[in-house]
């Protein structure tokens, strides 16, 4: 006679996988779908949270709208419903299907199948018919976040604004002041105001994140915070000083740049900055009179 007491080893495993299923989003369950660790994927099933993503967007029905990683259609479908047109790009060819499927009477969608970092934000925008201005929306992978913000800020059509949820630190990270600044934040706020709107646990997704994420709105500016003759050289120079964040930036500089670190020294005296600081210390306006100190520097010993 079997112990009643144990569980048939088939219920367990039935009941193995309906747990499984709880923890994924229904529509990814009932399109025979799973999440792909490759590609970062979780899926925002929080709704509160999808209506403060959706009101941040401020859309009108006149907005031409980029959704950078479309997912199952949570946001699209409230994006479809406010804005003129909607761009939706995906790199996951099954959740292209899906998408394709769940709108297809939407005539103002358009569904990209694509790596966003294979376009070009000019290139997207004419594939379907659309031109600037234009919005930047998404939930962005964890992987590829600071790149895919890079290129549409760096894009010689660049959006309006963008409202995108990334992982906490990144978002903190983009918004810091002279004295906690990074590559990323000085990169960002070149060419945009960046905003922290708020925090979202991982109990917002399914599967959840192992780290709280954040929406983040970066309004773009016209022109560049700082005026610099050559916006590709100021990038070099601002990762020669983030190349060695502990160290001093004279002797960081020195070291990347391949002078002697009294010259390094002198130019940062000359700007006047303390060549003890490190990099961190140092907001755009500073950074952007260094280079032109380092560029003086430069043409003296040339």
């Amino acid at each position: 006679m079997a112990d009643s007491r144990t569980t048939p080893p088939r219920k367990t495993a039935s009941r193995r996988r309906f747990r499984s299923q709880r923890a994924l989003p229904r529509d990814l369950v009932q399109a025979g779908l799973s999440p792909r660790k490759s590609l970062g994927q979780h899926f925002l099933t929080d709704r509160r949270i999808l209506r403060r993503i959706v009101s941040a967007t401020k859309l009108t029905p006149t907005d031409t709208v980029v959704e950078v990683g479309a997912g199952l259609g949570v946001l699209t479908a409230q994006l479809v419903r406010r804005a003129g047109r909607v761009i939706a790009v995906e790199v996951d060819e099954a959740l292209c299907d899906h998408l394709r499927r769940r709108f297809e009477s939407a005539s103002n969608l358009d569904v990209v199948c694509r790596d966003v970092l294979s376009l070009q934000p000019g290139d997207l925008l004419r594939s379907a018919g659309a031109t600037p201005p234009y919005v930047v929306a998404g939930n962005l992978p964890y992987n590829i976040a600071a790149a895919v913000l890079r290129l549409f800020l760096e894009a010689s059509e660049r959006p309006q604004r963008l409202i995108v949820m990334l992982q906490k630190e990144v978002a903190e990270s983009i918004v810091a002041k002279p004295g906690r600044m990074s590559l990323l934040a000085l990169s960002v706020q070149l060419y945009g105001v960046p905003r922290l709107l708020f925090t979202v646990p991982p109990s917002s997704f399914r599967p959840p994140p192992r780290v709280e994420s954040a929406v983040l709105r970066i309004d773009v500016r016209e022109a560049p915070a700082v005026a610099v003759d050559d916006v590709e050289g100021f990038f070099r120079f601002l990762r020669a000083g983030f190349s060695a964040p502990r160290k001093q930036l004279r002797n960081a500089l020195s070291h990347a740049l391949g002078i002697d670190a009294a010259s390094a020294g002198d130019a940062l005296r000359r700007a006047g900055i303390d060549p003890s600081l490190r990099a961190q210390a140092l907001g755009m306006e500073q950074w952007a009179t260094l280079y032109r100190a380092f560029a003086l520097e430069s043409e003296g010993r040339s």
